[in-house]
Formats: C-alpha cells, structure tokens, sequence
C-alpha cells in the first residue's frame, strides 16, 4: 500500500508478480498437474487410458491428491511420501497439534509476508544446515547425507542451500490435501521406508484410503526393511524397481 500510494509502480509490479508465483503456486500444485496430465494425454505416442504418475516426498502426497482429483490417472506411487497440509498444520509427528502453536504459526506468517512485501524480497526459511548440529534429530542427518553432498546437491535445489520462502507453504495449514483419498477408485501403492522418520505418513495415508473404500483390492501398502526416508530417492539397491514395474503393468493394461 506504501508503494501504491507512493506512485512508485516500478517496485511494486514486480512483488506483486513474485507474490503471485512464490505464495499462490503452492495452492494451485493440484491445477498443474492435471495441465501436465492433459498436455500428455493428447500426445500421439501416449495411450490416455493407460496414464500412470510417481510422487516423492511432499509431491508423494500430492499424487494421491490428484489420482482422487483426475480420474485420467489409473495408477500412482507415492514414494517416501510427506502429507504437506498434516506436517505443516501438526509439526512432525504431529508435536504441534495445537489451537494456539497454529495461531502462532500463522501469526509468524502473516508478519513475514507483510515483511516480504515491505522489503520487496522473501526471507528464506534456511535450507539444510551445514555443518550438521551434533544433537540434530536423526532425519535431519539423512537429509544432510542427501542434499549436502555429491550425492544429492544441485546449485538450484532449495534444500541444498538457502531453503523454502518462510511463507511458501502457509496455504498448506489449511488445505487437507488428503480429504478424499478414500474415494480413490485407481491403483495406488504407498511406498515407504519402515525406517523412514516419515513412514507414518504413508501409513496413515493407506490406512484413511481404504477406510470405507469399495475399491480396495487395488490400494496396497509396501514398506522397504531398514530403508530411511531419503534412500527411497536414489539407492538403486534398495528402491524396489520390480515392484513397480510389476504394479504399472498390472494397472494399465
């Protein structure tokens, strides 16, 4: 509004196009996807009733959100999966659970944001740390043994280096991505490590998908012995390929 009011229109566009991209892009993850779902089904070399899709980590979550969205989808993994709306609305494990710790949450937000658009720029919540703390919880040592080394940097990966805007994932407090998982009439296998810090993501997950669910023999639940939550990114050795692939053929024939 200062800079409204100020005339200085050079500034301001620019934040305002920012605003759009950084904040509401989270909100509309669901709209994108299914764009990409259509753009693919009408290629010539794509059979659009054999479309199948794999998330991992957060985008696990999102991939049930979009095989109860889009009925183009006849098969989904989430791998590894994160429930973005629980973690953010709940904290880990859900510690956070709490009237007033959202209050606070949002309340820490909405300052940010006002911050944000004074500042024309988006304060960085912080990416992995770097060295590690020694009394760092033990999921936060995979994500170091990930993104942290060759194994896993990339110069443009958020978690590699400065993190997420502090405000990015608001929208997901309250945005029960998971709301209609149970209404699933496609294939799904819920992929996780029973080592994964985040495994009860995905259990719970499965166990809300099939809860009422008249489709159910389609809906499985396979978890990797001794596998975290980021050896589901890349080990080659661990990542069950056969699983999936048995899945996939099963489910779009």
């Amino acid at each position: 509004m200062e800079l409204a009011k100020a005339n200085k229109w050079k500034r301001l566009l620019p934040l305002l196009a920012k605003q759009r991209i950084n904040l509401l892009d989270s909100v509309h993850d669901g709209q994108k996807q299914i764009d990409c779902l259509d753009f693919l089904s009408l290629q010539d070399i794509v059979d659009s009733e054999k479309i199948g899709i794999i998330g991992i980590c957060g985008w696990g979550g999102m991939a049930i959100n979009t095989a109860a969205l889009d009925t183009l989808v006849k098969a989904t993994v989430a791998s590894t999966m994160y429930d973005m709306s629980r973690v953010n609305a709940n904290g880990y494990f859900d510690s956070e659970n709490s009237e007033e710790v959202r209050y606070e949450k949002r309340k820490a937000m909405n300052a940010q944001r006002l911050e944000d658009y004074k500042n024309v720029t988006y304060a960085l919540g912080g990416g992995v740390a770097d060295p590690m703390p020694e009394d760092a919880p033990w999921y936060f040592q995979d994500y170091h043994a990930y993104y942290k080394t060759e194994r896993g940097y990339h110069p443009r990966s958020l978690n590699s280096n400065g993190g997420w805007n502090v405000i990015g994932c608001q929208s997901f407090m309250n945005m029960p991505i998971l709301q209609y998982s149970n209404e699933i009439r496609s294939a799904v296998m819920v992929l996780h490590g029973d080592k994964a810090h985040s495994c009860y993501f995905g259990k719970d997950a499965y166990a809300d998908m099939i809860n009422g669910n008249k489709y159910q023999d389609n809906k499985e639940l396979l978890l990797v012995p001794g596998a975290s939550h980021t050896d589901l990114y890349d080990q080659t050795d661990i990542i069950p390929f056969d699983k999936l692939e048995e899945f996939f053929h099963k489910n779009l024939k």
